[in-house]
């Protein structure tokens, strides 16, 4: 069987649930890609199993989502090809979500560093108005020395 999810069904879950729930069918070959239909957010699940995994299976993904999905349409059609295992999927789809997490991290260190410098420029601009004013401060003590007056102390 061929399903096409359209609406707003990226990044929200949606191919780990279809994972998770294709696994507790036992449904041996399986695939869920995510793409772009005419614009639109889609993901495309090919699954094959027995009469009654693939009926349970279009049963579920028509009355389940991922709690952030906004589901528009499903399309539920006949597929003749080849389907991967589950077991490469879930190893393809492991190798995604680890990228995934690396292009955050690696984003997350550049925010980092650039806090980070920030940082060090208001502190380099701390300490030249404290030098400002300990100047300040020796000025002004030493004209009131001058004049005789001790208007600030040590």
């Amino acid at each position: 069987m061929k399903l096409t999810i359209t609406g707003k069904v990226h990044n929200v879950g949606y191919r780990l649930l279809l994972l998770e729930l294709a696994d507790s069918l036992l449904i041996d070959k399986f695939d869920a890609r995510n793409v772009r239909i005419n614009g639109k957010e889609a993901v495309v699940v090919l699954v094959d199993g027995d009469e009654e995994q693939l009926k349970e299976f279009v049963e579920f993904v028509k009355e389940e989502k991922p709690e952030n999905a906004i589901v528009e349409e499903i399309k539920v059609e006949e597929y003749v090809g080849h389907i991967r295992t589950i077991e490469n999927y879930r190893q393809s789809l492991m190798l995604n979500q680890l990228n995934k997490i690396v292009q955050v991290g690696l984003q997350m260190l550049q925010k980092q560093d650039l806090m980070l410098d920030r940082m060090d420029t208001m502190l380099d601009k701390q300490d030249k108005m404290l030098q400002k004013q300990d100047e300040t401060i020796k000025v002004i003590r030493e004209e009131s020395r001058k004049r005789g007056r001790f208007l600030v102390r040590k």
